[in-house]
Protein backbone atom coordinates (compact mmCIF):
# COMPACT_ATOMS: atom_id res chain seq x y z
CA UNK A 1 0.00 0.00 0.00
CA UNK A 2 3.17 2.47 0.37
CA UNK A 3 4.46 1.48 -2.92
CA UNK A 4 1.45 2.69 -4.06
CA UNK A 5 0.98 5.95 -2.38
CA UNK A 6 4.99 6.55 -3.44
CA UNK A 7 3.98 5.86 -7.21
CA UNK A 8 0.58 8.16 -6.80
CA UNK A 9 2.46 11.01 -5.47
CA UNK A 10 5.74 10.52 -7.67
CA UNK A 11 5.14 13.85 -9.65
CA UNK A 12 4.36 16.30 -7.15
CA UNK A 13 4.28 20.16 -7.02
CA UNK A 14 7.32 22.02 -5.46
CA UNK A 15 7.21 25.34 -5.31
CA UNK A 16 4.41 25.27 -7.73
CA UNK A 17 6.57 23.25 -10.33
CA UNK A 18 6.19 19.82 -10.88
CA UNK A 19 8.84 17.30 -10.25
CA UNK A 20 8.87 13.93 -11.52
CA UNK A 21 10.51 11.26 -9.74
CA UNK A 22 10.35 8.82 -12.75
CA UNK A 23 10.54 11.78 -15.51
CA UNK A 24 14.79 11.18 -15.45
CA UNK A 25 15.95 8.28 -15.81
CA UNK A 26 18.81 8.14 -13.20
CA UNK A 27 16.38 9.29 -10.72
CA UNK A 28 13.28 6.93 -12.45
CA UNK A 29 15.47 4.18 -12.06
CA UNK A 30 16.47 4.52 -8.04
CA UNK A 31 13.13 5.23 -7.66
CA UNK A 32 12.37 1.81 -9.27
CA UNK A 33 15.59 0.07 -7.44
CA UNK A 34 13.99 1.58 -4.11
CA UNK A 35 10.50 -0.18 -4.39
CA UNK A 36 12.13 -3.70 -5.42
CA UNK A 37 12.34 -3.15 -9.49
CA UNK A 38 15.35 -3.43 -11.80
CA UNK A 39 15.22 -0.11 -12.93
CA UNK A 40 14.83 -1.01 -16.71
CA UNK A 41 13.43 1.77 -18.90
CA UNK A 42 10.83 -0.33 -20.16
CA UNK A 43 9.67 -0.51 -16.35
CA UNK A 44 10.20 3.21 -15.76
CA UNK A 45 7.72 3.77 -18.66
CA UNK A 46 5.35 1.01 -17.42
CA UNK A 47 5.16 2.55 -14.23
CA UNK A 48 4.62 6.26 -15.38
CA UNK A 49 1.48 4.86 -17.54
CA UNK A 50 0.41 3.14 -14.73
CA UNK A 51 0.99 6.74 -12.22
CA UNK A 52 -1.22 8.06 -15.02
CA UNK A 53 -4.05 6.04 -15.00
CA UNK A 54 -4.13 5.08 -11.55
CA UNK A 55 -4.40 9.24 -10.88
CA UNK A 56 -7.37 9.45 -13.06
CA UNK A 57 -8.76 6.67 -11.55
CA UNK A 58 -8.64 8.01 -8.10
CA UNK A 59 -9.45 10.94 -9.22
CA UNK A 60 -13.02 9.46 -10.90
CA UNK A 61 -11.89 10.74 -14.38
CA UNK A 62 -11.64 7.70 -15.77
CA UNK A 63 -13.22 4.09 -14.82
CA UNK A 64 -11.53 0.69 -13.26
CA UNK A 65 -11.67 -0.30 -16.68
CA UNK A 66 -9.04 1.44 -17.90
CA UNK A 67 -6.49 -0.48 -16.04
CA UNK A 68 -7.36 -3.36 -18.06
CA UNK A 69 -4.00 -3.21 -20.40
CA UNK A 70 -1.81 -3.14 -17.59
CA UNK A 71 -3.16 -6.15 -16.65
CA UNK A 72 -2.70 -8.15 -20.04
CA UNK A 73 -0.56 -11.11 -19.44
CA UNK A 74 -0.78 -11.05 -15.90
CA UNK A 75 -1.64 -14.32 -14.36
CA UNK A 76 -2.34 -15.57 -10.78
CA UNK A 77 -1.03 -19.55 -9.66
CA UNK A 78 -2.41 -20.70 -6.49
CA UNK A 79 0.31 -22.71 -4.53
CA UNK A 80 -0.75 -25.38 -1.68
CA UNK A 81 1.47 -24.38 1.44
CA UNK A 82 1.57 -25.59 4.66
CA UNK A 83 -0.16 -22.31 5.66
CA UNK A 84 -2.63 -22.80 2.79
CA UNK A 85 -3.00 -21.43 -0.28
CA UNK A 86 -0.90 -18.27 -1.55
CA UNK A 87 -1.26 -17.18 -4.60
CA UNK A 88 1.59 -16.25 -6.79
CA UNK A 89 1.53 -13.44 -9.49
CA UNK A 90 3.50 -13.81 -12.68
CA UNK A 91 4.27 -10.96 -15.34
CA UNK A 92 7.02 -10.22 -17.21
CA UNK A 93 9.71 -8.64 -15.12
CA UNK A 94 9.26 -5.28 -16.32
CA UNK A 95 5.76 -4.93 -15.52
CA UNK A 96 6.06 -6.19 -11.44
CA UNK A 97 5.87 -3.37 -9.77
CA UNK A 98 3.02 -1.51 -12.01
CA UNK A 99 0.58 -4.98 -11.41
CA UNK A 100 1.60 -4.88 -7.58
CA UNK A 101 0.79 -1.44 -7.77
CA UNK A 102 -2.65 -1.78 -9.78
CA UNK A 103 -3.27 -5.21 -7.34
CA UNK A 104 -2.67 -2.76 -4.02
CA UNK A 105 -5.16 -0.07 -5.35
CA UNK A 106 -7.69 -2.80 -6.18
CA UNK A 107 -6.92 -4.35 -2.43
CA UNK A 108 -7.21 -0.73 -1.07
CA UNK A 109 -10.98 -0.59 -3.01
CA UNK A 110 -12.05 -3.33 -1.80
CA UNK A 111 -10.86 -3.29 2.35
CA UNK A 112 -10.69 0.60 2.82
CA UNK A 113 -13.38 1.75 0.31
CA UNK A 114 -13.12 5.44 -0.54
CA UNK A 115 -10.65 6.17 1.43
CA UNK A 116 -7.80 6.43 -0.94
CA UNK A 117 -8.49 10.14 -2.92
CA UNK A 118 -6.63 13.05 -4.21
CA UNK A 119 -5.53 16.54 -1.66
CA UNK A 120 -8.69 18.33 -1.46
CA UNK A 121 -6.02 21.50 -2.04
CA UNK A 122 -6.44 22.13 -5.45
CA UNK A 123 -2.83 23.48 -5.59
CA UNK A 124 -1.95 20.21 -4.53
CA UNK A 125 -0.97 17.04 -7.02
CA UNK A 126 -0.64 14.15 -4.39
CA UNK A 127 -2.97 11.67 -2.73
CA UNK A 128 -3.66 10.71 0.76
CA UNK A 129 -5.10 7.03 2.61
CA UNK A 130 -7.39 8.11 5.18
CA UNK A 131 -6.75 5.56 7.70
CA UNK A 132 -9.12 7.76 10.54
CA UNK A 133 -12.02 6.25 12.30
CA UNK A 134 -14.23 9.15 11.04
CA UNK A 135 -12.58 8.59 7.68
CA UNK A 136 -12.79 12.68 7.08
CA UNK A 137 -9.35 13.21 6.01
CA UNK A 138 -8.86 15.92 3.74
CA UNK A 139 -5.21 16.41 2.68
CA UNK A 140 -1.88 14.89 2.05
CA UNK A 141 -0.60 16.74 5.15
CA UNK A 142 -2.16 19.09 7.78
CA UNK A 143 1.46 20.61 8.37
CA UNK A 144 1.31 21.90 5.21
CA UNK A 145 -1.70 21.63 2.86
CA UNK A 146 -4.20 21.92 5.82
CA UNK A 147 -2.92 25.00 7.36
CA UNK A 148 -2.52 26.51 4.09
CA UNK A 149 -6.54 25.79 3.41
CA UNK A 150 -7.78 26.74 6.70
CA UNK A 151 -5.27 30.09 6.88
CA UNK A 152 -7.16 31.23 3.30
CA UNK A 153 -10.29 30.26 4.67
CA UNK A 154 -9.46 32.48 8.04
CA UNK A 155 -8.28 35.05 5.93
CA UNK A 156 -11.58 34.96 3.57
CA UNK A 157 -13.89 35.73 6.76
CA UNK A 158 -12.00 38.37 8.16
CA UNK A 159 -11.76 39.91 5.04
Amino acid sequence: MDALLDLLNSRPLVNGEEQDALGDPVEGRRWAREHGGDGSLAELELLREARDVLQDVVRGESSPAALSPLLEGVHQVPEATSDGLQWTVETPPHARLAVEAVLAWADTEQRLPGRLRPCANDECQLFLLDRSRANRARWCSMATCGNREKARRHYERTR
